[in-house]
């Protein structure tokens, strides 16, 4: 049995499909996720940014002193080291990344960069912060990594800037009247 492209009553999300619910669930299934990395971002940042203790190099609470508690159980010791050159530098860099990330992936602003970018985040702290979570299902920055993938591979194509601009650029080509 050959499979296909469907041609019943309901239109695929692939064409651009007809208006039932199911196309309806297909095409805004990636919403929830974006609103939810999105919000977890911002909340992120904000949290870290309103933390007195969190840029200082060592002390409870710390990014120094995070960082020195995993620097044996890291995947890349080097990358730990590296943050432990300027741990408040990293703490800024870390915050701030995460509230543009944040920010852009709720707008839907540059949908696909800002996925690259919570996902190399998450990678970074993954090989760092959560290495060494036993067992590895308990780092939930791996979980994190693995849910920037589809938003970076479909990036925000309703309910953003992205897609309004693309509506835009498409009304304003030879041939494809309003």
């Amino acid at each position: 049995m050959a499979h296909g492209m469907r041609t019943g009553p309901h239109g695929g999300y692939a064409r651009g499909g007809g208006g039932g619910r199911r196309d309806t669930a297909q095409r805004y299934a990636l919403l929830p996720l974006r609103l939810f990395l999105g919000i977890t971002f911002v909340y992120a940042a904000l949290d870290k940014l309103t933390d007195s203790a969190f840029f200082h190099a060592s002390g409870t609470g710390s990014i120094g002193g995070q960082m020195h508690a995993v620097r044996d159980s890291s995947a890349i010791p080097q990358l730990v080291d590296l943050a432990l050159k300027s741990p408040t530098g990293f703490g800024y860099a870390i915050a701030l990344g995460e509230l543009a990330v944040g920010i852009g992936t709720l707008l839907g602003v540059l949908a696909r960069l800002a996925a690259v970018g919570g996902a190399l985040i998450s990678l970074s702290l993954w090989l760092t912060i959560s290495w060494a979570a036993e067992p590895y299902y308990l780092g939930n920055d791996l979980a994190y990594l693995m849910a920037w993938l589809p938003l970076i591979l479909a990036g925000a194509p309703y309910w953003s800037v992205d897609a309004l601009i693309e509506e835009r650029r498409r009304g304003r080509l030879p041939g494809r009247g309003r």
